[in-house]
């Protein structure tokens, strides 16, 4: 076996189909698009979901429920993840170094999950009362940063 001597199976290599050059070629005059219609015009591109005059699936489809387009997302830590991590302090973009959180979205959110031994402090956006229930039986300290500080 030689890689110069591999060649494709018959039949799967064609010549490319060579439009436009002239009436002696066969695809002169209209390029193989017809006389007319929408597809035969310069500039025609086809509309997202275009199925040719049929009603498009998205129209098909029945539209359920609601969707809330000013809904916050929030990225979520448990307490029993940050007891896993080196340090005693924790704020969102210390979180962001040690990879426990890769977007902030519209804040921190830390949730009482899991167990704390040690005494810690973390600053987040949001605390869930079980998070803040055991990190101050911990003896540690959690202070809420952003919007949610300035309307208490």
């Amino acid at each position: 076996m030689n890689l110069s001597s591999l060649k494709p199976p018959a039949g799967q290599k064609h010549n490319k189909k060579r439009i436009g050059r002239g009436m002696g070629s066969g695809r002169g005059k209209t390029s193989t698009r017809g006389s007319k219609g929408a597809r035969s015009v310069s500039g025609y591109s086809i509309m997202r979901g275009f199925e040719g005059g049929q009603m498009p699936l998205h129209r098909r489809l029945p539209k359920r429920g609601f969707i809330n387009i000013f809904k916050k997302h929030y990225a979520v830590v448990n307490l029993g993840r940050i007891e896993k991590l080196e340090g005693d302090s924790f704020n969102p973009e210390r979180l962001m170094e040690l990879g426990v959180v890769h977007n902030v979205r519209d804040g921190v959110k830390v949730l009482g999950s899991g167990e704390l031994t040690r005494k810690i402090r973390v600053e987040a956006h949001f605390f869930s009362k079980s998070a803040l229930e055991k990190i101050q039986k911990a003896g540690g300290e959690a202070t809420v940063i952003g919007a949610a500080a300035r309307q208490e």
